[in-house]
């Protein structure tokens, strides 16, 4: 099911949200709370075990039959995915598996959007700190500035709600052709292969410490900001961020050599954010659930806890690689001793002199060993 763009409105045209619970639903949800659960699972044909997997799946808590909690919309969501289940296009455990993926991202978007919106809304009518650290939740938000947000993101969500699905299907168009490209026999033998990244903000506990809330704020956005859109540049992927680290993967060594040098020459120029650290390695990883396990991981994690600060250090099978790409120097390091690991020899990566950022990434085999 596709849906369907609204007619942009402007700020003017939109209903008034009023800030209250009831209305705020029934601007997002449609008509108040009517059903019970086992009013849901009689409407759309489902038992009651099952209707209580899929909501517990959407990350709700599990409620008691008779409690009236459920609007048309959760009918109708439990309705369309019951249906896909009943024609054979997915199985109930998939179904249930989509649903809690689906849960889990969409819970960190809304928080994630309700939290910029909030700052957004703090920015724009600024108060005093030390007047208004009274009255603030523990959100570090005073009522009235919460109650502008609430209301702002609710008037949104229709606008918003065709962007959601716009960007979800690219991403979804981009992670299919990377299925395809990994499916390979060479894949098949030795497990889908990876240069994974980490970039580390260094003395981030000491700057945790120095800077009010709303500053380490502001700092740990404009570097995810700045990681986010270095490594799309290059066309790598931001596999996670962790507060002060971000974790990203690439299908080439030269992509990740240059997200890696671009990190540190930007960051190394913005006077908000302090140095930072890179360590990498190249091997088969394991995807799950949107994120990459196995020991390629950790021992690109382990290099970055041991690098100093501007450096980046990768291991022995991607300095082999890299070798074979224009415009990057691996130079051997001093032995270093990795926590779970052991001692190891990483090299440390530069670009080689002269080299033009653009200078272009070579594709390794799927099978390169590791």
């Amino acid at each position: 099911m596709t849906a369907q763009p609204r007619p942009p409105q402007t700020p003017a045209e939109r209903p008034r949200v009023e800030l209250d619970r009831d209305s705020i639903e029934l601007a997002l949800l449609g008509p108040p709370t009517t059903m019970g659960r086992r009013d849901v699972s009689r409407a759309t044909g489902a038992s009651i075990l099952t209707a209580r997997r899929f909501w517990h799946a959407m990350g709700f808590p599990l409620v008691q039959d008779e409690d009236a909690l459920f609007t048309e919309a959760d009918r109708t969501a439990l309705a369309d995915v019951g249906a896909l289940v009943r024609a054979g296009a997915v199985d109930e455990e998939l179904a249930l598996a989509m649903t809690r993926a689906l849960a889990r991202t969409m819970d960190r978007l809304a928080l994630w959007q309700t939290q910029l919106t909030a700052e957004y809304v703090a920015g724009a009518d600024p108060v005093d700190d030390e007047a208004a650290s009274a009255t603030r939740g523990p959100a570090g938000l005073d009522p009235e500035t919460a109650a502008d947000a609430a209301v702002l993101i609710t008037s949104l969500a229709d606008d918003i709600e065709p962007l959601v699905t716009y960007v979800w299907r690219r991403q979804l168009a981009q992670a299919v052709s990377r299925m395809l490209s990994d499916a390979t026999p060479e894949a098949e033998s030795g497990g889908m292969v990876r240069a994974v990244g980490f970039a580390d903000l260094v003395g981030f506990t000491a700057i945790v410490n120095r800077l009010s809330e709303r500053e380490l704020g502001v700092l740990v956005q404009r570097f995810e900001v700045l990681c986010s859109d270095v490594v799309t540049a290059h066309g790598g992927r931001v596999v996670k961020t962790v507060g002060d680290e971000v974790m990203f993967q690439t299908t080439t060594v030269g992509t990740a050599a240059a997200i890696a040098t671009d990190l540190v020459a930007a960051i190394g120029e913005d006077d908000l954010l302090p140095p930072v650290r890179l360590g990498m390695a190249l091997g088969a990883v394991l995807p799950r659930l949107g994120d990459v396990f196995g020991t390629t991981v950790n021992r690109a994690s382990r290099l970055t806890a041991v690098a100093e600060p501007g450096m980046i250090l990768v291991d022995d099978a991607f300095a082999g690689e890299i070798g074979n790409v224009s415009g990057f120097v691996a130079v051997t390091d001093r032995p270093r001793e990795l926590r779970g690991i052991g001692e190891v020899v990483p090299s440390r990566l530069t670009r080689s002199r002269g080299a033009r950022a653009e200078d272009g990434p070579a594709r390794f085999p799927l099978g390169a060993p590791h």
